[in-house]
């Protein structure tokens, strides 16, 4: 069975120095795709370029909401140009964050409008990350009706969850959902409809069970996949076979072909 990690930052400095050894372990796990996840225009950068050297990776450019005080004209004139690049299936991760504020709240907003915009033109799905704001955030996103996406690393509540999925997004699910006090998460993805979960682990944070609170890598998505095939009541092969399917309609990626680990 093949999985893919649809949220990782291998662009990250905690990563980077080692993506290569991280990549090899996490193929020896089984995961064999990779989106790789920007957050400012230095990782999206990161994360094309990375991207460029692999047919096993891909790319998404954005800036990150605590960033969002830096969205100027410039970075988002950059931003389209990186989002044109053939290895880059979407624009994030976008969103607002209302729980530590890094950026003011108006600033995030107009942040978000500017790539959700670039999103709709480029005919990309977008990657939103959201904290304290779903409420707000919803209400944005209906204002975009050609633009679906991902819900990243889902907090929200079983309304908010169903408002997003009415939408047309799907949720992204992560380490969260094998920690003790994620029974509301477990709730939501045991009724779920199948076909608009992706399977994420946001390396290097929010590692799952048994390794909450180390550095996280794509190699414990299979963790993920266990918690969620007993939610489900659905053995592993057949949650891979729906999750693959699933990124390959979102973002429109051709059915993943095992290869030989690298390394």
């Amino acid at each position: 069975m093949h999985w893919t990690d649809t949220h990782c930052h291998l662009n990250h400095p905690d990563l980077y120095a080692e993506w290569q050894a991280v990549l090899f372990r996490a193929q020896q796990s089984g995961v064999h795709r990779f989106i790789l996840i920007g957050y400012d225009l230095e990782s999206s950068q990161r994360a094309v370029e990375l991207a460029e050297g692999s047919d096993l990776l891909y790319a998404a450019v954005g800036i990150h909401p605590h960033d969002a005080s830096r969205c100027s004209g410039d970075t988002l004139h950059h931003l389209r140009e990186l989002a044109q690049h053939p290895c880059v299936v979407a624009i994030g991760e976008i969103g607002l964050d209302f729980y530590r504020d890094l950026s003011p709240r108006t600033v995030q907003h107009e942040a978000f409008h500017a790539q959700l915009q670039l999103a709709a033109e480029l005919g990309l799905p977008v990657v939103i990350h959201c904290r304290d704001a779903y409420d707000e955030l919803l209400e944005v996103l209906r204002d975009y009706p050609s633009v679906r996406g991902v819900l990243h690393c889902f907090s929200g509540t079983a309304e908010q969850a169903q408002r997003g999925l009415e939408l047309g997004y799907h949720l992204g699910i992560g380490g969260v959902v094998t920690f003790k006090s994620a029974e509301t998460l477990r709730s939501i993805v045991r009724t779920m409809p199948h076909d608009r979960l992706l399977l994420e682990t946001d390396a290097p944070y929010l590692a799952p069970h048994p390794y909450r609170g180390k550095r996280n890598e794509p190699a414990y998505l299979p963790l993920i996949a266990q918690q969620v095939a007993a939610l489900w009541q659905v053995s592993l092969d057949a949650l891979a076979e729906q999750t693959e399917r699933n990124v390959e309609t979102l973002f429109r990626l051709q059915p993943l072909r095992k290869v030989p680990p690298t390394g």
